[in-house]
């Protein structure tokens, strides 16, 4: 589980979004025979499994016995952790265990739904030298960034945004490899930290599935930006030219949805404190070891992570978490939850790094003393 990994691949999509715009030089060089093409999922996908090792896998019959176990985890984890956040309609969806090669292909998938109104720009596209430049570039970039990932990242809650319709089953997943190597490093107990990554996942299918709100106001946000690319009314030259002239509002956009998905991690944290602590013996030992595995990084992961932006967003989520915390201890629960009402209730980055301000926009007691 690497906390804001969710963020980081919406990331990924808005920065093909915004990147876009460098092929509308396209119109203006010599078209070349052959399809044009702005993404080659085929080559990411490719480019993402180079950095993998042939024994990453995991067999069939190893996957049935590990989601067997991770859905009686789950259900033993499931009333403490309602009891503490409130009900919801319908069950979570189950627990299903992914390899590394697993989780570049439903990430290589996401993306690919996330970014389909920009790829149908090709159709109206010449080919050109120009745009297999780029698209080489933009295969390579998102590829590494795949495969990097599918070494660190262990859980993930998948909520279907921006797929076709209908839309797909929400998923919950474990990443097992990464898991058993940690473990391994670490030497944690493996059923203890799989409840502990379980319930931290099952936070997030609640904030979503409790909440159906939430989904539809992220897709919005993310239609926003990618809002030029999907107007066809317009020619390619004219959708990417408004992509760009368009940016400040794009940033704004983008800005409210890092907000959101910092209250979404800073909410699951404060979640695994309060009841990770009540239903977890080893919780302490296993928050001082995922500490340390955040902390301890070679020289090559520190410059990756501050040139992919994945530094950043690990310091937003910090935010996130001191807000809800902060409005936990001084209103409660109840309080907090108010954030979950309505979009209009979600905090702004400025009131996650003052959360009195929210309490006051929303009208809440402030407490005596």
């Amino acid at each position: 589980m690497v906390y804001g990994t969710r963020r980081v691949l919406r990331n990924l999509a808005a920065g093909m979004a915004v990147g876009a715009v460098a092929f509308a030089i396209v119109d203006a060089v010599r078209p070349r025979p052959g399809q044009a093409r702005i993404i080659d999922w085929d080559e990411i996908r490719d480019a993402a499994l180079r950095r993998l090792d042939p024994n990453d896998g995991i067999d069939g019959r190893q996957r049935r016995a590990l989601e067997t176990k991770y859905r009686k985890l789950a259900a033993e984890l499931e009333a403490p952790l309602l009891d503490f956040v409130g009900g919801m309609d319908g069950p979570f969806p189950p627990f299903q265990a992914l390899d590394r090669y697993g989780w570049v292909d439903l990430n290589v998938g996401i993306l690919r739904d996330a970014l389909d109104p920009i790829v149908e720009l090709e159709e109206r596209l010449p080919n050109s030298r120009f745009l297999e430049f780029g698209r080489g570039l933009l295969d390579r970039y998102v590829g590494l960034i795949l495969g990097f990932l599918s070494k660190r990242v262990l859980g993930q809650y998948d909520p279907q945004l921006l797929g076709h319709e209908p839309a797909g089953t929400p998923g919950l997943y474990l990443i097992e490899p990464n898991i058993a190597d940690w473990q391994e490093d670490a030497g944690l107990a493996g059923e203890e930290l799989r409840r502990w990554l379980i319930l931290h996942e099952m936070t997030h299918a609640w904030q979503f599935e409790a909440h159906p709100w939430l989904r539809d106001h992220l897709n919005g946000m993310i239609r926003e930006v990618l809002g030029a690319a999907i107007d066809r009314s317009r020619s390619p030259l004219q959708r990417m030219l408004s992509m760009s002239f368009g940016l400040r509002e794009q940033l704004s956009v983008i800005s409210r949805v890092q907000a959101t998905m910092s209250l979404v991690e800073g909410y699951s944290n404060l979640v695994m404190d309060v009841v990770g602590k009540k239903v977890l013996p080893g919780f302490e030992q296993l928050e001082a070891a995922y500490q340390a595995r955040t902390g301890e990084k070679t020289v090559f992961e520190k410059l990756f992570w501050r040139l992919t932006g994945l530094e950043l967003k690990l310091q937003q989520y910090v935010v996130g978490e001191h807000f809800c915390k902060e409005i936990h201890e001084r209103h409660g629960l109840a309080v907090l939850n108010r954030a979950w009402e309505t979009a209009a209730n979600l905090p702004t980055l400025d009131e996650l790094r003052e959360p009195e301000s929210w309490a006051r926009r929303i009208k809440v007691q402030q407490p005596a003393g």
